[in-house]
């Protein structure tokens, strides 16, 4: 699979390309309940790097029979 985020750049909420995996609220329950790509919690801030995105992405995938 084409990666679908920059490997060596770091996204935070609000950015538009986060959309293509869920919503603003979908991640945050995803964190909550220990699910969903890697981040960091810098304080209040939460930032996703784009290496971890496209892993989580990779293992999502679902292949037909």
């Amino acid at each position: 699979m084409t990666d679908l985020f920059e490997d060596n750049r770091n996204y935070v909420l609000g950015d538009e390309e986060l959309n293509l995996i869920g919503d603003r609220d979908k991640l945050a329950q995803w964190r909550h309940k220990s699910m969903g790509p890697a981040f960091y919690r810098l304080g209040r801030k939460i930032i996703y790097r784009g290496l971890d995105l496209n892993s989580w992405a990779n293992a999502q995938r679902v292949e037909p029979q």
